[in-house]
C-alpha cells in the first residue's frame, strides 16, 4: 500500500501486517469476548482499538496491551477483568500457569461466591462460546437452534430465572433476563386532570359549550353539551444509584429503563452517584446497545462514591419544576447507603416528597431476610417514601409493574412497619 506520492507509510504496512496476519478479525474477537463478559464494547469501539493498534505499533507487547486497555477500558473495576481476558485470549507466555488455574478449574457459583470469581465465571464463559471464523454457517445454524430452545424454555426454568438474584446470574442468564426486561410493560393507571373534555355521559353540563351550541341553533332550542375530566397517565421519574455498591444492578436496571422509556411518554431519568446526570435523551434510542453506550459515556461517576443528599438537592432545584407535574410518580432506586453520612439528606428527601404524588423507593438490600434499616442514609429516607420494595430480580421488577398499575393508597402506608423497628 502507498499514498498518493507513490511512499510507503508505517501506518500502512502495518494494515498490511494486520490483513495478513490476521490481526484485525482477532481484535474483533477479543472485543466479542470483552463484551459477552459484561463490558459496553460496542463496534465504535472496535474501529477505535483497530486504529490504535496502527497508531502505536505491534513490536512491543506492553504497547499493544496498553493501546487495547485505553480503548476498551473506562472504569476502574473494569481493569481486572480485562487484565485476565487479555493474558488468556493473546496467550502471554509468562502467564501459563495463571491461565491454566482460570480455565481448568470449576469456579464455585453458590450464593456467597466473591464479586471477582463471578466475573471470572462470566469470562470464562465468554471465551468457550467464541466463534471460529472457518465454521460461520454451523454457528449460524447452531444459534438458530438455541434461540429456538430459549423459546421453549420449561416452566421450572422460567421460575428459576424469575427468582435468581441478578448478582448470580452467569452470562447465558443475563442475556436471557435482558431479553425479558425488553419485553416488560408499564400500563399504569391513568389520573383525572384539571382540564376537562368533551363527553356524551350526561355527568357534568357545559355552560359555555351550551350556551355557544344556543347562539348557533336559534332561540328554537337549547342543546345540553356536557363534559368530563381528561385522565392520563402520570409521568415516571426515575432516580437510579449508581454507585460502587449498586454497580452490580445498575446495568440491568439500565435496561429497565430503557424499556419503560420506549413504552411510553414521560419518563425521565437520571443516574446519580456523587453527582446527577439526565440520561433520559440517551435512552429514547430504540437501540439498546447504542443507548447503553451513549449513556456510559455520558455518566462520568460509574462504581465511585455516593452522595445522595448532594444529587436530590441538585435535582430539586434544576429539574423537579420540568418533570414532577400533573401527579408525576417517583422511583428512587438506591441502596441508601451514603457517603456524606445523610448530611443534608433529610431535606431533600422531604422537598422531592411533598412534590411528587408517590415516591417508591426500591433497595437490593432487602432481600435479605435479617435487613434491619440501621445505615444513616436509610434511617433519614425511609419516613418521607410511600412505598418500600426490594428490586434484585425479574420477579421484583414484575411486582414494581403491577403495585404502579394498581390505585395508590395513603401515602406512607406502606412504610408503616419498618418506621416501627426503628
Amino acid at each position: 500500500m502507498s499514498n498518493i506520492d507513490g511512499d510507503v507509510t508505517p501506518g500502512m504496512q502495518l494494515l498490511d501486517r494486520l490483513d495478513d496476519n490476521k490481526l484485525a478479525p482477532n481484535i474483533i474477537h477479543f472485543g466479542r469476548v470483552l463484551r459477552a463478559a459484561g463490558l459496553p464494547i460496542g463496534p465504535g469501539k472496535i474501529i477505535d482499538a483497530t486504529n490504535a493498534v496502527i497508531t502505536v505499533g505491534i513490536k512491543s507487547r506492553s504497547d499493544f496491551y496498553w493501546a487495547l486497555h485505553a480503548v476498551f477500558v473506562n472504569r476502574r473495576d473494569q481493569h481486572e477483568l480485562f487484565d485476565q481476558a487479555f493474558h488468556i485470549f493473546w496467550k502471554d507466555p509468562k502467564l501459563l500457569e495463571r491461565m491454566m488455574g482460570i480455565l481448568l478449574p470449576s469456579i464455585d457459583t453458590e450464593e456467597n461466591s466473591p464479586p471477582e470469581e463471578q466475573a471470572l465465571r462470566r469470562l470464562q464463559e465468554a471465551l468457550s462460546q467464541q466463534d471460529d471464523p472457518k465454521n460461520e454457517s454451523e454457528d449460524e445454524k447452531e444459534q438458530e437452534e438455541e434461540i429456538e430452545l430459549d423459546a421453549a424454555m420449561t416452566v421450572s426454568e422460567r421460575e428459576l430465572l424469575q427468582t435468581m438474584d441478578f448478582e448470580e446470574m452467569s452470562t447465558d442468564e443475563i442475556e436471557a433476563a435482558k431479553r425479558a426486561i425488553s419485553k416488560m410493560r408499564l400500563p399504569i393507571t391513568e389520573i383525572p386532570l384539571r382540564r376537562f373534555q368533551q363527553s356524551s355521559r350526561q355527568a357534568h353540563v357545559d355552560m359555555r359549550a351550551t350556551l355557544r351550541a344556543a347562539l348557533r341553533s336559534g332561540a328554537g332550542s337549547i342543546p345540553l353539551k356536557h363534559r368530563k375530566r381528561r385522565s392520563r397517565p402520570p409521568p415516571i421519574v426515575i432516580l437510579c444509584d449508581i454507585s460502587g455498591s449498586m454497580s452490580r444492578y445498575s446495568r440491568m436496571f439500565l435496561h429497565f429503563m430503557h424499556a419503560v422509556t420506549n413504552d411510553r411518554d414521560r419518563v425521565h431519568t437520571f443516574l446519580f452517584g456523587t453527582r446527577l446526570t439526565n440520561v433520559t435523551r440517551y435512552l429514547r434510542n430504540k437501540d439498546i446497545d447504542l443507548a447503553v453506550q451513549q449513556v456510559t459515556e455520558a455518566v462520568e461517576d460509574w462504581s465511585g462514591g455516593t452522595r445522595i443528599g448532594e444529587s436530590l438537592n441538585h435535582f430539586n432545584v434544576a429539574w423537579s419544576r420540568r418533570v414532577l407535574g400533573q401527579g408525576a410518580v417517583v422511583i428512587l432506586i438506591s441502596d441508601g447507603l451514603d457517603r456524606d453520612a445523610g448530611r443534608g439528606l433529610n431535606i431533600e428527601i422531604e422537598r422531592l416528597h411533598k412534590s411528587c404524588r408517590r415516591l417508591i423507593w426500591l433497595n437490593p438490600l432487602l432481600r435479605f431476610d435479617g435487613f434491619q434499616p440501621k445505615s444513616q442514609g436509610i434511617q433519614t429516607i425511609l419516613p418521607s417514601v410511600d412505598e418500600f420494595r426490594p428490586v434484585h430480580n425479574l420477579m421484583s421488577l414484575e411486582e414494581l409493574i403491577d403495585a404502579l398499575n394498581r390505585p395508590a393508597g395513603p401515602r406512607k402506608q406502606g412504610v408503616q412497619e419498618w418506621l416501627t423497628e426503628m
